[in-house]
């Protein structure tokens, strides 16, 4: 397998373990992390933070702009609630297991933690 091959293969990983933390928002024990937004998406009215979520769980539009490592880290989208236009980040950091610093082997989902955090665009 050449450097390539294997690059491939782990940003792959990664990519699949950030997909399946990301769509079951940290219930999917087998990739372990936390779920957090910012105080900014934290006072929004509920229904505003309940599309927020879904919409990041349902995120699917990766492009070269968004996600050039090919690892979906991150994603960004716009919605519309009680006639406000939203523009909200998400980004998921992939941490050793005492969330101390950036994990090691970050395609092994044994050794590393991932934070997922929800933001609006202005907060980043």
């Amino acid at each position: 397998m050449t450097e390539k091959d294997t690059v491939t293969a782990t940003t792959l990983a990664i990519a699949e373990q950030n997909d399946r933390f990301r769509r079951t928002l940290g219930a999917d024990f087998t990739v372990p992390g936390q779920i957090v937004v910012t105080r900014g998406v934290a006072n929004l009215p509920q229904a505003a933070i309940a599309i927020i979520m879904q919409q990041v769980q349902q995120f699917s539009d990766f492009t070269e702009d968004n996600d050039p490592y090919g690892d979906h880290t991150f994603g960004a989208f716009e919605f519309e609630s009680a006639g406000e236009t939203y523009s909200i980040f998400w980004k998921i950091d992939l941490y050793d297991l005492a969330y101390n610093m950036g994990s090691d082997d970050p395609a092994n989902v044994v050794a590393t933690r991932r934070v997922l955090t929800v933001l609006h665009a202005s907060e980043y």
